[in-house]
């Protein structure tokens, strides 16, 4: 299925979950922040939140600096 991340169209099989198109983009396991169609998405619910077909996923990181 095709969803968009962070802008780029991506194919993902059918199933993929939030917790697996942010390891997609990222290794960082703190200070990322995931939004799904505009929904902010709770971390605790990552691993069971399965994304559909068109759905548009922005993965964000803080970063440190000044």
């Amino acid at each position: 299925m095709k969803v968009t991340i962070n802008g780029s169209a991506r194919e993902v099989p059918h199933g993929t979950t939030v917790a697996q198109a942010v390891r997609i983009l990222t290794s960082a396991t703190t200070g990322v922040a995931v939004a799904v169609n505009d929904e902010v998405v709770t971390r605790g619910t990552w691993e069971t939140t399965a994304l559909s077909d068109s759905d548009r996923v922005e993965v964000l990181t803080a970063v440190q600096g000044g």
